[in-house]
């Protein structure tokens, strides 16, 4: 491996696969509590008793959990994209030949 191939793994392809576990890490977590938020909201919007600021309280909830869900998504592709630019440069960097 010479020093171009090792810089590149270090500086753009372990960030990029970093970035991408770490955000993917917690978004599993804020999707299913975006899921539990929304059927708590449908519930909300379903029961004939539900007042005004119980249903803006249930979609705020759900909102939350949503806009993070995006923010995580949006590290986890932007660490892949980081990743396959590290990949594709390690892939076309000029063989040595011996």
């Amino acid at each position: 491996m010479n020093l171009r191939q090792i810089i590149l793994l270090l500086f753009v392809v372990l960030p990029g696969l970093g970035t991408s576990a770490l955000s993917g890490y917690y978004l599993l977590p804020e999707w299913a509590a975006l899921d539990a938020a929304y059927q708590r909201y449908r519930q909300v919007i379903e029961s004939p008793s539900s007042t005004q600021k119980d249903l803006l309280i249930a979609q705020t909830a759900q909102d939350i959990h949503r806009i993070n869900c995006f923010a995580e998504g949006v590290g986890l592709l932007f660490g892949a994209v980081i990743f396959s630019i590290g990949i594709q440069g390690m892939c076309t960097l000029p063989q040595k030949k011996s």
